[in-house]
């Protein structure tokens, strides 16, 4: 959920751990799509993409 303004009258509660989670989430998926290959699935077979994604996430990982 994205928090509400601060001008907003009806504010939203927000949980801000899940937030953090979700925020952890996305930045992961960003870094893993800078690598075109897996960005415009190049790859046909299912199991061929699923070895680049592994691949991505280790050099991620390391870095």
């Amino acid at each position: 959920m994205i928090p509400s303004r601060a001008l907003c009258s009806a504010r939203r509660s927000i949980d801000w751990h899940l937030y953090k989670d979700r925020a952890l989430v996305e930045g992961f998926f960003q870094k893993i799509k800078r690598n075109r290959r897996i960005a415009m699935r190049f790859d046909k077979l299912a199991i061929h993409f699923l070895a680049m994604v592994t691949m991505a996430a280790v050099l991620v990982w390391l870095a």
